[in-house]
């Protein structure tokens, strides 16, 4: 019996270390501005499977094999923080009002609905909850966390999970290091630059000059902008360029539903065309696929 301890002991160790293994690759490759691949960003979680921002869509996308989930954080009456998108419980949970003024033991008797709006068995997970579920899985993308970080940075301590977070933002540079400050040492910052404002190409130098970020969200509406393909050539080796294709007016037209038609016109083209090399989806074991059958991801 010992003997059998042991090993399942010595096994669980090694899928742990493999877990955390996982989380440092995905980490170092964004550190390293790696164009080999490309990284697959899940938009809530896979909520076309289970409801968004719950540990069960966290957990469907590791099994996956997607390389960072975006999840949306709220704070309740009491002060706590939960997983959600919207300010209210009205339509991802069997509950109505403002999170603002509901208190987590309310909530924690409410039950999250799927993407047709069904009840499900899944409740409302906090953040804690989260990092400590995601611990060594997965990085994560944290959206709307920059108004409570102070306490956002508390549970990444406490859970250990710093080094796991990737936030993002459309705020200067000079906001963001008045903001996060030393944080930046642990914490991923990926400026957002829409790409149709006159001054775009300026604010991701003075991005470069000032915060050396590892990558960019870029945002445009229309191919007929000049500047998506210019910023392929002249961002190579300084950071990487992550693209939304959750609708059309986020990258040109190059969605998740013209992907559906022609991958290789909506993912190839942001890859290809503009170098891509973080994609965020709602689809994403389709983009898994495409890209793992192009030998682009692991």
């Amino acid at each position: 019996m010992k003997k059998i301890f042991f090993i399942l002991v010595s096994l669980l160790a090694t899928l742990q270390l493999c877990a955390q293994d996982r989380v440092s690759q995905i980490r170092e490759k964004l550190l390293n501005r790696d164009q080999s691949s490309v990284i697959v960003a899940s938009h809530r979680g896979d909520w076309r499977n289970f409801p968004e921002n719950s540990l069960a869509a966290i957990d469907n996308a590791i099994k996956m094999g997607v390389d960072i989930v975006e999840l949306d954080v709220q704070r309740t009456k009491d002060g706590q923080l939960i997983l959600m998108h919207d300010p209210t419980l009205d339509r991802t949970t069997t509950g109505k009002g403002k999170i603002a003024e509901v208190t987590l033991d309310s909530i924690r008797k409410l039950k999250l609905k799927n993407g047709c709006a069904i009840r499900t068995i899944h409740n409302v997970p906090t953040l804690e909850e989260a990092l400590m579920h995601a611990k060594g899985k997965i990085m994560l993308n944290l959206d709307k966390a920059d108004r409570y970080f102070e306490q956002v940075y508390a549970l990444m301590e406490k859970t250990g999970t710093t080094k796991q977070i990737i936030m993002k933002g459309n705020k200067s540079a000079e906001e963001v290091k008045k903001q996060f400050g030393d944080y930046l040492n642990d914490v991923i910052y990926m400026p957002i630059v829409n790409l149709d404002k006159v001054n775009a190409e300026q604010q991701i130098e003075t991005f470069i000059k000032d915060m050396n970020p590892v990558a960019f969200e870029l945002l445009y509406v229309k191919d007929t902008n000049p500047l998506p393909a210019k910023l392929k050539s002249s961002l190579d080796g300084r950071a990487l360029i992550w693209y939304n294709t959750l609708w059309d007016t986020m990258a040109g037209g190059h969605d998740d539903d013209m992907s559906l038609e022609n991958p290789d016109a909506g993912y190839g083209y942001l890859i290809d065309k503009l170098g891509a090399r973080i994609i965020q989806t709602d689809r994403p074991q389709y983009l898994l696929d495409y890209l793992r059958n192009r030998k682009l991801h692991d």
